[in-house]
């Protein structure tokens, strides 16, 4: 089991950088490719193609090697194409150790070609080894050499005895020992919030960084049934019993088409970025493997933003500014050629106030009727998570003061009746370098559920319209609280309004992947050129963190 979250990376991304200081852009953090959003729009200039550019455009079919742009099969691969893709790609290498080369071309050219451009390196920085042939091989996913799921049925790959589940941890390297984190301990949160803050995720250019704070973990790990045994740590023996390492697992109950499985979610892996060469990420996820099993639980979910054996389902980040200025002061937002700042600032202005009739703060005495109508709302989608009551109160109730909001849910009431419900969640990154001399940190705020009645229309009648109007009245509120730029997703129905309300879109992408579980492929809200899809969505309908 293994993960994310964006978003020191989630369990694909942290695996394969055990051995290097460099960490992936992971949940949101990954440019837009628009030239409103993106940090690598410049001037073009005409220059000799790259080897690699060239592959780009072999893969991909685009003379213009923009990947982004085109996810078309990977049939034309020549012999000289895959041995380059796998140089450039180490986890996809590591993945087909041994299988002889005629195979491997076979293999990548039943691949999307957005999957295998996901999942390499163009520039060379951050090339990692993750995806290692033999730890996956004892896995139970579905291998990259498998055939087509289409006529299994769904199911677990591999039937877990618990009795026969270890009773005790795997050792770890000399020096070092296994903890639970008690995550109502102060102190303990600290901890946890300075090994992710050092040494989690940053973005391509070292120039953001995630900053979960205490708040927020107490959130995003403390959910209803939550287990202690879940919150596994890793110290130093010796007098500063320094944390070096955390995984976490939350339970959630997952709808997975027609079936209804208890999973758990895997979360905020992080290694002390010197400790990396000790591989210690293969333990962290047996160990929470062995913890979760001898509690019944044999299938887990996690997303991540590499190719892993073998994505469930992939959509796209998309990015709206809500204050353009402050994005390109801090160097995540370009001033596109021929325009301006003012023209930019003036691009990206919203009303100062919401205007759909009876939107309002949601409060205790919605929680029933939010459960009701997302439920059914969600219903929907093939993959999505099962909420109860107390999971609705938990994570879309805010009882924090304003300063220390993470979720911010809205709902609509006419004639007494909730209609239509509407969240976002916050998520800061640090400004590091010297770009945080002027702002200190940047404010995102992450399109979280959402429901409306207009979905049971006949035909879905209005309900395009009315997403359109709850969007922008989310972007609103974010503007008002002081948010910098709002992320979402392609998943649930949010191909309807994303480019219209002015998304731009995101160079990567966030793999979904189901731990011990076969199903056919489930669609991200994206079609065959990585570009959202109407027709694509009732797909993916579940958030992670």
């Amino acid at each position: 089991m293994a993960d994310s979250h964006p978003e020191g990376a989630p369990l694909e991304e942290q695996l394969e950088s055990e051995s290097e200081t460099e960490e992936q852009p992971q949940n949101g953090t990954d440019a837009a490719q628009d030239p409103e959003t993106s940090t690598s729009a410049k001037p073009k200039k005409k220059k000799k193609k790259s080897k690699k550019s060239k592959l780009v455009a072999a893969l991909t079919g685009n003379k213009s090697s923009e990947p982004a742009e085109s996810s078309q099969s990977a049939a034309k691969l020549s012999d000289d194409h895959v041995k380059k893709l796998l140089d450039m790609n180490p986890s996809l290498k590591g993945e087909l150790a041994g299988v002889p080369p005629a195979k491997a071309a076979e293999i990548l050219k039943k691949m999307d070609a957005a999957q295998l451009l996901s999942g390499l390196s163009l520039n060379g920085k951050n090339q990692k080894d993750m995806a290692s042939y033999k730890f996956w091989a004892t896995q139970p996913v579905p291998r990259l050499d498998e055939q087509s799921t289409a006529e299994k049925p769904d199911g677990p790959i591999k039937e877990v005895i618990r009795e026969l589940v270890p009773k005790d941890a795997a050792p770890l390297p000399e020096g070092y020992e296994w903890v639970e984190l008690d995550l109502t301990s102060d102190a303990e949160v600290k901890e946890v919030y300075n090994l992710l803050s050092q040494h989690y995720v940053e973005d391509d250019h070292a120039m953001f960084r995630f900053n979960y704070s205490a708040v927020f973990l107490d959130w995003a790990l403390k959910s209803p049934d939550w287990k202690k045994s879940w919150h596994i740590g890793v110290r130093a023996k010796g007098p500063s019993r320094l944390l070096v390492a955390t995984i976490f697992g939350i339970p959630i109950k997952l709808k997975i088409r027609q079936n209804v499985v208890d999973v758990v979610e895997i979360n905020y892996m992080c290694v002390h970025k010197k400790l990396r060469s000790r591989r210690l990420a293969p333990v962290l996820i047996k160990e929470v493997t062995r913890r979760c099993n001898l509690d019944g639980i044999y299938q887990a979910i996690y997303t991540g933003g590499v190719v892993l054996p073998t994505p469930v389902g992939s959509a796209r980040y998309y990015h709206r500014s809500l204050d353009w200025l402050k994005l390109y002061e801090v160097g995540f937002s370009p001033l596109p050629p021929n325009s301006t700042q003012a023209r930019m600032i003036a691009r990206n202005q919203l009303p100062p106030n919401t205007s759909t009739p009876g939107w309002r703060v949601m409060q205790e005495k919605d929680i029933d009727a939010v459960l009701d109508l997302l439920v059914r709302y969600l219903d929907r989608f093939n993959l999505t998570q099962v909420f109860n009551r107390a999971e609705i109160e938990h994570w879309f109730h805010n009882r924090h003061k304003p300063e220390d909001q993470v979720v911010l849910s809205f709902v609509v009431e006419q004639d007494g009746k909730i209609t239509d419900f509407a969240s976002f969640y916050c998520l800061e990154s640090s400004v590091i370098g010297k770009m945080s001399e002027k702002h200190a940190k940047i404010r995102a705020a992450y399109l979280y559920y959402y429901a409306t009645e207009q979905a049971f229309n006949p035909k879905e009648k209005g309900l395009k319209e009315r997403l359109l109007q709850l969007g922008q009245d989310l972007l609103i509120e974010a503007k008002k609280a002081k948010f910098d730029v709002f992320n979402a997703l392609t998943l649930h129905d949010n191909p309807l309004f994303l480019e219209e309300l002015k998304f731009g879109a995101g160079d990567g992408q966030l793999h979904h992947y189901l731990y011990n579980w076969r199903t056919k492929p489930i669609n991200g809200g994206i079609n065959e050129k990585n570009l959202p899809d109407e027709s694509k969505r009732g797909g993916i309908g579940i958030v992670l963190l």
